[in-house]
């Protein structure tokens, strides 16, 4: 069930109570449920918030509530700072605009960065990506991949190689070359390891000596399945580095996103894209209403 169908279930199966007002139990359930979906402090807050619009009898038919809610899912969306258009990458920086990626393992870097690179061609301009993930071979020729489909060129580094080198490297590469964006893919980290932490530091210090602005854009990817799990790691990656903007992938019709919703709100960070598949052009620019009729309805 969506959102809006568990809260029905769980609080609101007596369209009556809300004409009374709803009390302490249903209150109770109708957080319960928020909670569940990930919503994290937001769970508490919506529901101090309902119980007061009941209690003022604003609020009297289910489809108010519905309608409240699903306005005010969309503010704390729209409260994170979003441009007009969220997927206006490296606005006014560059050339070269250089891009960084980050996020645990599984999140879907790599694909993103293709994802993007290929958005980034449509818009008629020139991309390097680099593949600064040293630890996995796989990651390098899935990128290599990614690249030789894409006619991208790519810049990548033996196994165990440094990844601020590879870096640095790369925004030299797309200096000389003359290229408008540089995409760099890093390897996935558990926001738990902290000398990991301190070496994606390390990488974007490097950067920005090279290239001074440089990262431009920092992408925080969190994977649309892992729950409140994406709130933890969005604390410490935001922590760690100044990010601008969130990705949420694999909302393929089985997440919910409600972990997404909360670490964007609670770290004031826009979430900037989607991704809904696995080919290049399932990456949606991120619309705060489509977002949220998604969270309630799927």
């Amino acid at each position: 069930m969506g959102l809006w169908q568990r809260i029905r279930s769980a609080a609101l199966t007596d369209v009556g109570v809300l004409v009374r007002g709803l009390d302490r139990d249903a209150l109770d359930r109708f957080e319960r449920v928020l909670a569940e979906a990930d919503f994290g402090a937001a769970a508490l807050d919506l529901t101090q918030e309902l119980e007061t619009l009941l209690r003022r009898a604003e609020l009297t038919r289910e489809d108010q509530v519905r309608a409240w809610l699903s306005n005010r899912l969309a503010g704390y969306l729209r409260e994170t700072g979003a441009s007009a258009d969220p997927a206006d990458l490296l606005a006014g920086a560059g050339p070269p605009g250089v891009v960084l990626l980050v996020g645990v393992n599984g999140s879907g870097k790599t694909t993103l960065a293709a994802k993007l690179a290929w958005r980034l061609t449509q818009m008629g301009k020139s991309v390097l990506l680099v593949g600064a993930d040293t630890y996995r071979a796989a990651a390098t020729e899935q990128l290599a991949a990614w690249g030789e489909r894409l006619d991208i060129p790519v810049i990548t580094a033996r196994a165990g190689a440094d990844p601020a080198a590879v870096a640095f490297d790369g925004i030299e590469s797309a200096v000389a070359r003359g290229v408008d964006a540089v995409i760099i893919d890093t390897a996935g980290r558990l926001h738990t390891q902290g000398d990991l932490m301190e070496e994606l530091k390390k990488v974007a210090r490097v950067m920005g000596r090279q290239l001074p602005g440089a990262p431009h854009e920092t992408l925080l990817v969190l994977d649309g399945t892992a729950g409140r799990n994406a709130l933890q790691q969005g604390r410490m990656f935001g922590a760690a580095l100044p990010l601008t903007g969130l990705v949420v992938t694999k909302l393929d019709g089985t997440a919910r996103g409600g972990a997404a919703l909360a670490a964007a709100h609670e770290l004031r960070t826009p979430i900037r894209f989607i991704g809904t598949g696995e080919t290049v052009r399932d990456l949606e620019p991120f619309d705060a209403g489509r977002f949220v009729e998604r969270i309630l309805e799927e």
